[in-house]
């Protein structure tokens, strides 16, 4: 039976890239993708694709007996950190509970190594630049089911040998990415308003801070990283290193798409102030695969991108569990349910 590689969520973003870079190094690749926030004309040509959930454990079961999986490359996720407060169910099941499903797996059919790809949200508000031996402390929900995984990934592998690395990637962007979702992936949100003829929305004063990353500086090293034996068991920032404000990205967001910025700024959320990495330690290790692309040159890729591909509309988000508190932007999406 031929060796094979698992992605899941890799008809998302993310996903497909880290799929497309597998298959030019000539590995087999199966996805498995619910579509829920992913799309098929992402899906690269030569991976077989199977459409569900990691929720299914049914499906799971039947895809490893079935195949020889020698890695796992789990990039299935709901990634709304400002949300995510409001969707705990939600959120855990998705970036916990399928993390845990995948992961017993692992263990059972000896997978040489599970590749994770966490987020900086497991960090909380600590010092910055974040450094990979600062003890996590998420305040959101979605950055702790993050960092449960990576709890359980290390437990794993004193338990039962399974080898894992684990990527806090942080504001990726780039061509493939779901520019419709509105609660999540900022650059995708402000290019989606751009083309509508909105205003950039902002929450706060847009003074908070991102290092806004690539795809390019990202997918690489996922990658093939599952191949490097030198990093098995670690844990790696990954991104770009220069902050900028909220602000300052809307100015360069709309530059790109040559369109004139109207700012709205909205009531600030519970979010991070100031989030970004440092990264000496990637380098160290993935240096070679690593392209540095600036947020203008990046930005302009994603924009010709986009442009071609038009206005996404967004999917009318069901699951919201809490309704105290949320942004009163988002509030209005969900005025259908009770009180």
């Amino acid at each position: 039976m031929s060796k094979k590689i698992l992605v899941t969520g890799g008809a998302g973003f993310i996903g497909s890239h880290v799929t497309a870079h597998l298959i030019k190094k000539g590995k087999e690749v199966i996805i498995i993708d619910d579509l829920s926030g992913g799309f098929k004309d992402n899906i690269p040509e030569n991976a077989e694709f199977i459409e569900g959930s990691i929720l299914d454990v049914d499906l799971l079961e039947k895809v490893f007996k079935q195949n020889n999986i020698t890695r796992i490359y789990q990039l299935a996720a709901y990634a709304a950190e400002g949300l995510s407060h409001f969707i705990k169910r939600f959120n855990y099941n998705n970036n916990l509970i399928g993390s845990v499903n995948l992961i017993n797996l692992a263990v059972n059919y000896e997978v040489k190594c599970f590749i994770f790809t966490s987020s900086i949200a497991v960090y909380g508000s600590g010092q910055t630049p974040f450094l990979e031996n600062i003890k996590p402390e998420p305040e959101d929900s979605y950055g702790i089911a993050k960092y449960a995984v990576e709890q359980e990934l290390k437990t794993s592998h004193d338990m039962f040998g399974l080898n894992y690395i684990i990527f806090r990637p942080h504001n990726v962007y780039g061509e493939r990415q779901n520019i419709g979702d509105r609660y999540r992936n900022v650059i995708g949100i402000f290019m989606n308003q751009l083309m509508k003829g909105e205003p950039l929305t902002i929450f706060g004063d847009g003074k908070q801070t991102r290092a806004f990353s690539y795809i390019d500086d990202v997918a690489p090293v996922i990658a093939h990283s599952g191949f490097m034996k030198e990093c098995y068991n670690e844990t790696f920032n990954i991104g770009a290193d220069q902050p900028y404000s909220v602000n300052e990205l809307a100015r360069v967001v709309a530059k790109v798409m040559g369109v004139e910025p109207k700012i709205q700024y909205l009531e600030a959320r519970n979010e991070v102030k100031h989030a970004y990495s440092d990264h000496c330690k990637s380098k160290k290790y993935f240096g070679k695969y690593i392209r540095n692309v600036s947020l203008e040159e990046g930005t302009k890729r994603m924009a010709d991108w986009v442009k071609n591909k038009g206005v996404r509309k967004s999917k009318k988000f069901e699951d919201i569990e809490i309704l105290k508190n949320i942004p009163p932007s988002w509030a209005k999406d969900f005025d259908h349910l009770e009180r």
